[in-house]
């Protein structure tokens, strides 16, 4: 099935054994491959000769497709695929009738050249294959194509004419304030002291604030 509605000179097509990792993966990654992933296959490859569109920063996008024998979090194994590629990847996480897509902002490793290192990642919720609402728009540059599905998986369509990097530094900003929301709500529900109960609620009241116009809502 074809998910992403990729022009046919794009195709590859081509089985990855899940051994092809091996150099980048621990001991307990190498099993996790085994017990979670059922096949790796590389769909696609965007290019200036495959889509006919310029390159910037960004020479190639690669589409991988992970079978899941179960449906759950895989995201270490496709951090160990992302750093092992110095291209960006789209993957397309599926289970059965069911999917999702991630891809990640990256930047190569200062010191080894053969790994890279992931700045943010974004996904998608899962979704019915049947359902899919993300589609990569081939036009002006293979960075805006990518940028753009980057935006899609963020939900945060009013950040489409801001850089990639504001859009990372935007989500990061959001990550940090939801994560100060889960400590409030946890102290909040240990604490005995009236006063410094309220004090923490005042807290949590602004960081809920603050997130409510990060997320624009």
């Amino acid at each position: 099935m074809e998910f992403l509605n990729l022009p046919s000179r794009t195709k590859v097509n081509r089985f990855i054994p899940k051994n092809a990792f091996d150099k980048y993966t621990s001991t307990k990654q190498k099993k996790l491959f085994v017990e979670k992933v059922s096949k790796i296959t590389w769909l696609n490859k965007l290019s200036e000769e495959t889509v006919n569109l310029a390159a910037k920063e960004i020479k190639e996008i690669q589409i991988f497709r992970l079978e899941l024998k179960k449906k759950e979090d895989i995201q270490e194994l496709l951090e160990v695929i992302d750093k092992s590629i110095p291209y960006p990847i789209i993957f397309l996480v599926q289970y059965n009738e069911q999917l999702y897509f991630s891809c990640s902002s990256k930047h190569p490793h200062p010191i080894n050249e053969d790994s890279s290192v992931i700045d943010w990642t974004f996904n998608s919720p899962w979704q019915k294959s049947n359902e899919n609402n993300y589609l990569l728009n081939l036009r002006t540059s293979l960075d805006w194509v990518y940028k753009d599905f980057c935006v899609q998986l963020s939900g945060k369509e009013d950040l489409k004419k801001s850089s990639l990097e504001a859009i990372i530094s935007h989500q990061k900003q959001v990550d940090i304030v939801e994560k100060d929301i889960s400590k409030l709500k946890s102290a909040i529900s240990r604490m005995k002291q009236f006063n410094k109960k309220v004090e923490l609620n005042n807290e949590l009241n602004e960081k809920k604030k603050e997130l409510k116009k990060l997320k624009g809502v």
